[in-house]
């Protein structure tokens, strides 16, 4: 008890390792409850981590950022971001329909904002999380080991010779995490037989004309026979804020204004597209597709998707070749407890999992949730430190890891070349179309968040 009362008089001081999502997540809400915190990311360019596609923001994600943000950038974040479409749409090759799960069995039937699923530029998204806390970001800082001192405290060592201390050490350096690697030594990733060739139909007057309209605003599964499956997801949030002139009403916003962000410039920065995930079993591809780039890695999609519905190949066709690149799935494997410290784990940094189904940054938005809730109660002098981090980590073990485990299984059925498994899953499939019940008992878990809100709190970020 003496030990809470000293902390609630002094407070505590929290290192995250690592300025992606889940840690300038942590970051903002940390800040946002009075909690002293710094993070510390390798890349020189904080725009380093952007690179890549848009984010699926699912409704544990959304409620987890309303949690963690200020209001002025919870609502930007609102009004910047894409609506992913009317729902998720399974279908054939030859795109006969097999199940559409609407968006209202996506959220449980849910209307506050914070419930929706959104469309993210990782862009602006970066841009949001890093507003008002600048000053608290440390760039070109690479993590290299830590130690534990004989006070309970811990100090993280840096390779250009710095170091820094803190009460509290969170590791959210990703999925090749260095501080995993020390923490819990032999704990890795393993690959899966999924590999995926990812690219970008860019959505400009001319491929609107022709790109079926399903796969323009919304979510895809083309679910052929064998061993293989193409994601589609649209993003049209520049479109979308600049249909209701949403940049301009944010660039008007006073408590916006205060965080010293150009809403318009954002907008103007994004491009509407059509993502595409072409996913298979390793074993279809050519021993030399790691190789291959760009124009050949597309003609390598064609020639395995050859009998397709001609506007899918022609989206593959016609996909920015400088966006294609090569992805092989890796997953983590559940981690048993281990004895709680000053140091733990957030994210991909923790429990690394497939792209499919999007749960990744989600479930990392929700450690982000957790973990700073359980800090600022320690901050208050309400729990001690140690057991705190231990409740988080054990409520993230079990919710974590279900995802991975459900990611797992979801990729597995996408390449599996069982056509007897693969014609089940097509009648099941058609079975939840015909039966609204059976659709939402198979899909509504998969997208809603069943955990309890945390309250909403007032934000008293420091500029």
């Amino acid at each position: 008890m003496s030990e809470m009362r000293a902390i609630a008089a002094s407070g505590i001081e929290v290192m995250v390792i690592g300025g992606g999502i889940g840690g300038l997540c942590l970051a903002q809400a940390l800040n946002g409850a009075g909690v002293r915190v710094q993070v510390y990311e390798r890349n020189e360019d904080p725009r380093d981590w952007v690179r890549g596609y848009r984010i699926h923001v699912n409704q544990l994600g959304s409620r987890s950022l309303r949690q963690c943000l200020p209001t002025p950038l919870w609502e930007a974040f609102v009004g910047t971001a894409g609506h992913p479409g009317p729902g998720f749409r399974f279908q054939t090759e030859r795109l006969e329909e097999l199940v559409f799960v609407d968006e209202d069995v996506m959220t449980g039937g849910a209307t506050e904002p914070a419930d929706a699923h959104y469309a993210a530029s990782r862009a602006v998204l970066r841009e949001l999380l890093l507003a008002g806390i600048r000053d608290v970001v440390r760039f070109g800082k690479t993590f290299e080991r830590y130690e534990t001192r004989p006070d309970g405290r811990v100090t993280a060592h840096f390779a250009d010779g710095t170091s820094a201390t803190a009460d509290v050490l969170v590791g959210a350096d990703g999925a090749n995490s260095a501080v995993r690697g020390q923490y819990l030594p032999g704990v890795d990733r393993v690959l899966t037989g999924a590999v995926a060739v990812g690219a970008r139909l860019p959505l400009t007057e001319a491929t609107r004309r022709w790109v079926p309209a399903h796969f323009q605003a919304g979510l895809n599964v083309v679910f052929p026979a064998r061993r293989c499956a193409l994601f589609t997801a649209s993003f049209t949030a520049k479109r979308r804020a600049s249909a209701r002139g949403g940049a301009d009403d944010l660039a008007l916003d006073p408590g916006l204004a205060s965080f010293g962000l150009d809403i318009r410039s954002l907008v103007d920065e994004m491009e509407d597209y059509v993502l595409l995930a072409f996913i298979a079993h390793r074993r279809a591809y050519p021993r030399n597709a790691s190789a291959l780039a760009g124009e050949d890695l597309k003609r390598l999609v064609a020639d395995m998707t050859g009998g397709w519905h001609p506007d899918v190949r022609r989206m593959i066709a016609e996909a920015d070749p400088a966006t294609v690149q090569l992805m092989p799935f890796k997953t983590s494997t559940p981690i048993s407890a281990w004895p709680s410290t000053p140091v733990t784990l957030l994210g991909d940094s923790v429990h690394s999992m497939t792209p499919v189904m999007g749960f990744g940054a989600n479930v990392a938005l929700r450690d982000a949730a957790l973990l700073s809730s359980r800090l600022a109660a320690v901050c208050r002098g309400e729990e001690a430190l140690v057991p705190a981090v231990a409740a988080y980590e054990k409520e993230m073990r079990d919710y974590g890891f279900r995802a991975v485990q459900m990611s797992r299984r979801i990729s597995d059925l996408i390449v599996s070349d069982n056509t007897l498994v693969r014609s089940v899953a097509k009648g099941w499939f058609r079975a939840c179309d015909a039966a609204e019940p059976l659709k939402r008992m198979t899909f509504g878990r998969q997208w809603t968040d069943h955990t309890p809100q945390e309250p909403e709190r007032r934000h008293a970020v420091r500029l």
